[in-house]
């Protein structure tokens, strides 16, 4: 009988129905207004989750630049009702053929600071334009020109800046100056536009007609892929043509693993979410966490982080290069091995653990969404240009803002990245590599439930899925899931990272008594959209996070108006 009582609480999130096999409501939930109504635009003209899951993409990498764009890259976790075919279309971008495992060292082989972060020389080939295309040609039901339309339209008539905006914007406002392109279209008069400036980004109007009409050619061949080399050769970038021609997406088997009733299903490498998450979940399953006091639950999950992301540092990486060992850290006896070293009375130092030296920490981006449509397809979708406003490099005539997820690969062994992650040689550079990401779309399924969730939130998106999914196995509706305080660790810094409010007056000193190092941040973090689809009785719940400006919908689609 879970989430009845949602149903005087919260009205506007759900119509219920009697039981079915599909949901008689379709839900979106994404991080703007804009991509929501988006989707439901698209949903309205016949279209489906994918066709929607396009539409929304499109459209955030024009009203978010900061988190997300056609010059950044993502995950799509598909579910297709049809076939219960369950996918992750991996649109992560790839390290350009010219890469070297030393290219943004000094002569002494100290990093470069600022190499892998600012400017073209940080961008890896971008993943977006091929995975929009991908989706639509293989799992859509409209056109691809449909799908894009609204995107085209917010690019060429603008959009409203926001105080999220300004925010971010502010952060990168020196490497938004540095390039007149970038400038021009994200600053007002070069400083930080006022609340209600319409961007409006024409160029990139332009690029998405052009892959509207052309698809895959359109964005990585042709004038867009010319525009997009000669701006970043001139400012020291290494793309050529073929980087852009031999880019394609991949198609990924999920890492699916089981936590009480429950069935995971989330992203494979070279995410570490699905794995990170598997580990946790199956270390948390040698304990009975419901019978112990809050301050030991959380001193237990926080241990159970600590060695998930030790493990994420020493082993992850695209799977394509290296070799990981899957079902070795997903092994249960492994996870039971794991517990063992729990100690429930102290904390363990991450030294004592092994594997790699050093951190630092900083950091904030990407975006998500989720879709239910009325047929039972669905998708959990994390994109990313990593940090706010990516590189900063808009290429000149394109629009493209680019990426500079270079910087999540291990730049020299065991040193951190600007999220303070630290890696070894698995997550080396290589050309046509793919850097390690924590983005971790997720799938949760029960005999009586289906949940659809992600967030952004650098390296800290992993534990924020862990608690919703815990919340979730408590009982909980999604509106609780994206408000949950939240906490924190990484195996380095070896220190609890925790929201104000995160933890009590209490929980802190009792958790320093366990000889824990806390650090309380100065802003809440993360954006997690989320959707429960309550099988049994057929009621849909969707929920935004309270911490964004984003917006979740249930709503009805006239099944006589598809197409």
């Amino acid at each position: 009988m879970r989430y009845l009582f949602a149903c005087l609480l919260f009205p506007l999130l759900f119509i219920p129905v009697n039981a079915a096999d599909v949901p008689a409501h379709a839900a979106i939930a994404t991080a703007h207004p804009y991509a929501t109504e988006a989707g439901i635009e698209i949903m309205e003209q016949g279209g489906n989750a994918f066709d929607a899951a396009v539409a929304i993409s499109a459209v955030l990498a024009v009203v978010e630049p900061y988190s997300s764009g056609l010059g950044g890259g993502g995950f799509w976790l598909l579910h297709r009702v049809h076939d219960q075919l369950q996918v992750m279309i991996d649109g992560r971008e790839a390290a350009p053929e010219d890469s070297t495992r030393t290219m943004y060292l000094d002569k002494d082989g100290k990093p470069i600071p600022g190499a892998s972060i600012n400017g073209p020389l940080a961008a890896g080939i971008p993943g977006v334009p091929a995975g929009l295309v991908y989706i639509n040609r293989y799992f859509g039901n409209l056109s691809l020109a449909d799908c894009l339309a609204p995107a085209i339209r917010y690019a060429q008539e603008g959009f409203p800046v926001t105080e999220r905006y300004r925010k971010l914007a502010t952060w990168r406002l020196e490497q938004l100056r540095a390039w007149p392109e970038t400038a021009g279209i994200f600053l007002q008069d070069n400083n930080v536009p006022e609340e209600g400036h319409l961007i409006i980004q024409k160029d990139l109007a332009l690029t998405l007609i052009r892959i509207a009409e052309e698809g895959h050619y359109g964005f990585y061949g042709g004038p867009v892929a010319e525009k997009l080399i000669k701006s970043v050769r001139l400012h020291q970038g290494i793309w050529k043509a073929p980087d852009l021609l031999s880019y394609h997406v991949r198609e990924r088997q999920p890492v699916v693993t089981r936590f009480h009733n429950m069935r995971l299903i989330s992203a494979p490498p070279p995410s570490a979410g699905g794995i990170a998450l598997g580990q946790m979940l199956n270390m948390l399953d040698q304990f009975e966490l419901d019978t112990f006091s809050p301050l030991l639950r959380k001193h237990i999950i926080v241990e159970v982080m600590r060695r998930a992301y030790r493990d994420r540092a020493v082993y992850l990486g695209d799977s394509d290069f290296v070799k990981v060992p899957v079902e070795r850290l997903l092994n249960t006896d492994y996870a039971a091995g794991l517990a063992l070293s729990i100690d429930p009375d102290h904390a363990t130092p991450s030294k004592e653990l092994g594997g790699v030296q050093a951190a630092s920490y900083a950091g904030e981006n990407t975006t998500h969404f989720s879709v239910l449509d009325h047929e039972g397809n669905r998708v959990s979708a994390t994109l990313s240009i990593n940090l706010p406003f990516g590189s900063g490099f808009v290429a000149t005539g394109t629009g493209v803002l680019l990426n500079n997820e270079m910087d999540d690969f291990s730049i020299k062994p065991r040193e951190p990245n600007s999220y303070g992650l630290v890696g070894d040689e698995a997550n080396s550079i290589a050309p046509g590599k793919r850097p390690l990401s924590s983005m971790s779309p997720t799938f949760l399924e029960t005999d009586e439930e289906v949940a659809i969730l992600g967030t952004p939130g650098g390296s800290r998106i992993i534990t924020m899925v862990l608690l919703a999914i815990l919340d979730f196995d408590s009982g909980n509706p999604p509106d609780s899931w994206v408000s949950l305080p939240r906490y924190h660790h990484q195996y380095l810094p070896d220190e609890i990272q925790f929201e104000k409010d995160g933890l009590t007056a209490s929980e802190q000193e009792q958790l320093r008594g366990l000889g824990h190092r806390l650090r309380e941040l100065d802003r809440a973090y993360g954006n997690m959209q989320a959707i429960l689809w309550y099988r049994s009785r057929n009621l849909v719940f969707a929920a935004s996070d309270p911490r964004g400006e984003g917006t979740a919908e249930v709503f009805s689609v006239n099944p006589l108006r598809k197409k």
